[in-house]
């Protein structure tokens, strides 16, 4: 009988075609849609990662990484005075412009970390030294810049080269490995004292202060040590999973940066509302397409439905050739659309735009999805065959 339902489903060309593009364009609008939101929602904490520290002390008031509320000098004192903390050392972290050796601007985050220290410093280094960092108007700039601070479109950017920020001197020693920013500017690291020369003054130039808690103080006690000691807002630097985010009430305020940060832009900004109507029209095209051809491949195959019910086919067994047939099709489909997902995510990781991240929860969620679709359509199917006569094949 399966192989009845199968040979009913593959000889009608036409509503089998029609139902695996509806399910292979939902699917490929459902997961394409929510890796790229997850992309995008990973850039908004990409300071957290490309300036690795344990904990950071900002402002009362800043919810997000990328609000920049100033501090006093003297809060970097204050923080190394808590008992529980190891080591504290001041973080600029602004975004700023960059005049090309062509007379071309280009959009920077600029970071300013410690010179004696360099805590902060990217972790991987692709080219040059981390301790030239120490020389006059040396900076690191990352990946991402290597294009986009070259003088000339297609070119890159070499060591030694130079450009200027705010009418100084910035001199390439090194490149380094980063994640890439949410403004979509390159990052440039540089002591935290030349970055107060290079940007423009004003009375408070402190953005953050990173530290460590001593050996065997759990982070949750030295945050709570600094907010207690210091009035100042301390946040844990965790690369969370998504799991951390969906655990995470976006009403209750979180330790953790990274939560703190991807609940802000999911709440402030018209990202998730974009991304969202896209996944449910995605939804939809699938569910009125895959409905209404199947019932529609239902209704022109009741004759032969009728002549098996007649020979003795139960509805039971009926309901089961339907059920084979829609997820017959949905299967494939779903596996048309991940294969376009993939393709798209191969372009997008060689280009670097537009942002993509899948978590792995995203695949089985999206089946689970087109699988229901599939249930929904064979229902319509199953619901008209039970009211079938087998006495209407005998009918002219």
């Amino acid at each position: 009988m399966l192989r009845i339902a199968l040979k009913m489903l593959f000889g009608d060309t036409a509503k089998y075609l029609m139902l695996v593009a509806g399910l292979t364009v939902a699917t490929f609008l459902m997961a394409q849609q929510t890796a790229v939101f997850c992309g995008l929602m990973s850039w908004t904490r990409a300071t957290l990662r490309n300036v690795p520290a344990p904990i950071w002390v900002v402002e009362e008031k800043v919810e997000q990484v990328n609000e920049t509320n100033p501090l006093l000098d003297t809060d970097v004192a204050r923080v190394r005075s808590v008992s529980s903390v190891a080591w504290a050392a001041p973080i600029y972290s602004g975004i700023q412009r960059v005049r090309l050796e062509n007379g071309s601007f280009k959009v920077i985050q600029l970071i300013g970390i410690d010179a004696s220290t360099l805590a902060g410093a990217p972790a991987k280094m692709l080219q040059g030294d981390l301790m030239k960092l120490r020389l006059p108007h040396s900076v690191i700039i990352d990946d991402l810049g290597v294009q986009r601070l070259a003088k000339k479109r297609g070119d890159k950017v070499r060591l030694n080269d130079v450009f200027e920020l705010n009418d100084q001197e910035a001199r390439v020693v090194g490149i380094a490995d980063a994640m890439n920013s949410f403004t979509g500017g390159p990052y440039v690291w540089t002591t935290y004292e030349r970055a107060l020369q290079y940007v423009p003054p004003q009375r408070k130039m402190l953005q953050a202060v990173i530290c460590a808690p001593h050996d065997g103080v759990s982070m949750e006690q030295a945050i709570a040590d600094i907010r207690r000691e210091t009035g100042l807002k301390a946040f844990i630097n965790r690369e969370a999973g998504f799991g951390e985010f969906m655990d995470q009430s976006p009403e209750r305020p979180s330790s953790n940066f990274n939560v703190s940060t991807v609940w802000w832009y999911a709440r402030n900004t018209g990202i998730p509302v974009s991304f969202g109507t896209t996944v449910i029209i995605g939804l939809l095209v699938g569910m009125a397409v895959s409905c209404q051809t199947f019932y529609s491949f239902v209704l022109e195959n009741m004759r032969h439905l009728g002549a098996l019910k007649a020979m003795g086919a139960s509805n039971g067994r009926l309901c089961v050739m339907l059920i084979v047939q829609a997820f017959t099709a949905g299967i494939i489909g779903y596996g048309i659309g991940l294969l376009g997902t993939a393709g798209f995510a191969f372009g997008a990781m060689k280009n670097e735009q537009p942002p993509f991240y899948m978590p792995g929860f995203v695949p089985f969620v999206v089946l689970g999805v087109v699988l229901g679709i599939c249930m929904l359509s064979a229902l319509m199917g199953i619901w008209r065959v039970s009211r079938l006569e087998p006495a209407m094949v005998f009918r002219s």
